[in-house]
């Protein structure tokens, strides 16, 4: 059922979200769909920070109280990003229920987001559900067929047979998600949502591998693997080369290339008198 209604658009809540009829205007949420997406962006440059103040069913003996795939309190995300909420039917009851949904958005400062918090009520139709063993069959991972023989999945999977499984946050680099929250990644990746790279050739320089083949590297050193040094002369002693021909020296010495040993390393050296022998005298 695709239907996109935009709630929020360069950081405002727009209008008709907020009239008091909004409701009246939505179509009743038919019994086949389970759940609907929210996509969300701050924008690179922005921080607002989320709170789901309530996820309430006023007809519990119909509908369960929403959940949502997401934590209740958070960071919204800089890059766009999805979250379901969820919608459960009890069992074998049927009816229309109403149900809303309390969000609380502020930014860095604390201030709230102009018209949040943000209350949507909505409704949501039930249906019995009538044994079907034919259609049934059709639904995998637990779904099971309503009144219209349409499969109503179970939370974690969706699609027409709820043999599509979720992940959020969704698989990247091509990664696919297999079953509930579990990604198989492509070949070069790594991490719990693909977000990592695998580097066949490993990072030099304490280099992190971050994409596939691709290395970050530590201040100082440049390169594939990050075998190159910033510094045309190496530095000595132990220092580590942060910069353009920039050394950073251990204690004790100085110089571009760490190659002056300071007066700090000679004052140490002398902090420690030899220890006299003492002859001892037997009576």
């Amino acid at each position: 059922y695709p239907m996109e209604i935009y709630a929020i658009v360069d950081g405002t809540v727009l209008s008709y979200i907020l009239d008091p009829n909004f409701e009246k205007y939505l179509p009743v949420i038919p019994s086949e769909v389970n759940s609907f997406n929210f996509t969300w962006t701050s924008g690179e440059n922005k921080q607002y920070y989320y709170a789901f103040e309530h996820l309430l069913s006023y007809n519990k003996e119909i509908l369960s109280n929403p959940t949502i795939s997401i934590e209740t309190k958070g960071k919204v995300p800089k890059k766009p990003g999805v979250f379901q909420v969820f919608l459960p039917c009890i069992r074998n009851n049927t009816g229309t229920a109403r149900f809303s949904i309390g969000l609380r958005i502020q930014n860095e400062h604390g201030t709230y987001l102009r018209g949040t918090p943000l209350r949507l009520h909505l409704q949501k139709q039930c249906a019995q559900h009538v044994t079907d063993p034919e259609c049934d069959k059709k639904c995998a991972n637990g779904g099971r067929c309503n009144q219209q023989k349409v499969c109503e999945c179970q939370k974690g999977f969706m699609g027409q047979h709820c043999r599509t499984a979720l992940c959020y946050p969704q698989c990247m680099n091509g990664g696919t998600c297999v079953s509930t929250g579990v990604c198989k990644c492509a070949e070069g990746y790594q991490g719990p949502h693909c977000e990592g790279g695998i580097c066949r050739e490993k990072c030099l320089n304490r280099g992190k591998c971050v994409q596939k083949d691709k290395c970050k590297c530590r201040k100082g050193y440049y390169g594939r693997r990050c075998e190159y040094s910033k510094c045309t002369i190496p530095c000595l002693n132990g220092g580590k080369c942060v910069g353009v021909n920039q050394c950073r020296c251990k204690r004790g010495y100085s110089g571009a290339q760490c190659d002056l040993e300071s007066k700090e390393k000679g004052i140490e050296k002398r902090s420690h008198p030899r220890q006299r022998r003492t002859k001892q005298m037997y009576v």
